[in-house]
């Protein structure tokens, strides 16, 4: 199979996926509008008239809806981020920008159900409260995922470049979101943070058969 056509074929099947996590993300939506709304329905109209109240627990029942639906919503965008991303970069590029996306959505889905709960001021106050706890809890996680995105983005190095990196001199193995494994000559694997690499020096060293060739000159 010729390269034109192999890659004719990636291109559809990214389309495939692409669409596919669309219609997704239209579904979810358009299931938590439906039942959300059924449930406003059976709690207001329906079980008052057999004399059954639940209006006290409904602030509960939608924030088990809110976390369900919203987690599956916040999830599908982030598929559709990935494969939007897919057309004109590898896995590793979009998977990071789609792991940047969850945290962020996530976090901000927290942060609007306990502003919901609260309700009124109280409920701006408590839902600016969990975000600015959620914000520091990951922000050592999100300043790696933003430096791991930029070196994806950039490619000061790529996997099999010989480097020396902060000191460790090696192979580099895989870059992924938080780390950078690199493999040293005696086999041993280190994991370097993404923004401990970014504002250090990277040091590209040449690779064997580049060293035999100097030698030889």
């Amino acid at each position: 199979m010729s390269s034109s056509s192999t890659s004719s074929t990636a291109g559809k099947n990214i389309s495939r996926h692409h669409l596919n996590s669309i219609v997704k993300l239209v579904i979810y939506i358009v299931a938590y509008v439906v039942v959300a709304a059924l449930v406003q329905y059976l709690v207001a109209s329906v079980l008052p008239a057999f004399h059954v109240s639940l209006s006290g627990y409904k602030i509960y029942i939608d924030v088990l809806l809110a976390l369900a639906f919203g987690y599956l919503i916040v999830y599908a965008f982030v598929e559709v981020i990935y494969w939007s991303m897919r057309f004109k970069y590898d896995h590793a590029t979009a998977r990071a920008v789609r792991n940047i996306f969850l945290l962020i959505g996530i976090g901000a889905l927290v942060a609007s159900i306990a502003g919901a709960i609260g309700g009124g001021a109280a409920g701006v106050a408590t839902g600016g409260f969990f975000g600015i706890v959620i914000g520091f809890a990951v922000q050592q996680v999100l300043g790696q995922a933003v430096a791991g995105l930029f070196l994806l983005l950039a490619r000061p190095f790529r996997i099999n470049d010989s480097v020396n990196i902060l000191g460790d001199a090696g192979v580099v193995d895989d870059t992924a979101l938080l780390f950078t494994e690199i493999v040293k000559d005696d086999g041993t694997k280190v994991l370097i943070p993404n923004n401990s690499i970014l504002g250090n020096k990277i040091y590209l060293l040449p690779k064997p058969q580049q060293q035999q060739q100097q030698q030889k000159q």
